[in-house]
């Protein structure tokens, strides 16, 4: 009677643990699509792939400019900033080009080298650009990135999705997806060595 209530909670033990083993391989799954359809885009499409040295020529904060959030924004995703400009020299190439903060900087608005989050504090705003542009005269060279094929003349200070934090965005679901996978061979190995021992 004792040997077959513990067969029992072994056969519900080795299910609920098959079950978690699926379940984390199933997420892992759905992690990487997810991933390959918001990150991988994004990273592949960035042509500005090489790491350079620029050296700021000029700093300037022009008159405020409107900034639309996203193509077809309505008018209250439409705020008002200092244009920020930013002109540096790429020691790549030796040519005066402008630099953006991101790649989504330069879709969001071509004027300016920052675009500030929609914010209702315009002091805080104001000051912030202030500070960068302060920050940028103090640290004249610095690393930036520029396209090696030449379809963008411009440079970025940081990339959006750099080849560092694409392999961290697969890290996760790669160790969920390993954990997962070693609990149904563990599973099956156990219910291996169970039939083996019974038919013994």
């Amino acid at each position: 009677m004792l040997a077959k209530k513990l067969v029992t909670a072994q056969k519900r033990g080795e299910t609920r643990a098959l079950c978690l083993g699926l379940g984390m391989v199933a997420c892992s799954m759905m992690m990487y699509f997810f991933i390959g359809i918001t990150i991988v885009p994004f990273y592949t499409k960035s042509v500005w792939t090489t790491e350079t040295v620029c050296k700021v020529l000029k700093a300037n904060i022009k008159d405020k400019v409107l900034c639309p959030n996203s193509e077809g924004s309505e008018d209250e995703d439409i705020f008002p900033y200092p244009c920020l400009q930013v002109w540096v020299n790429l020691t790549a190439s030796g040519q005066e080009v402008m630099l953006y903060q991101t790649e989504d900087t330069l879709e969001r608005n071509p004027k300016c080298s920052y675009v500030p989050g929609k914010s209702e504090n315009s002091k805080e705003v104001k000051a912030r650009i202030e500070t960068i542009a302060s920050n940028f005269k103090k640290y004249q060279t610095f690393p930036c990135y520029y396209d090696p094929g030449g379809t963008q003349t411009n440079v970025i200070l940081s990339r959006l999705y750099p080849p560092k934090g694409l392999l961290f965005a697969f890290l996760w679901p790669t160790l969920m997806f390993t954990g997962g996978c070693l609990i149904i061979v563990l599973v099956k190995i156990s219910q291996y060595v169970s039939v083996l021992s019974a038919w013994q």
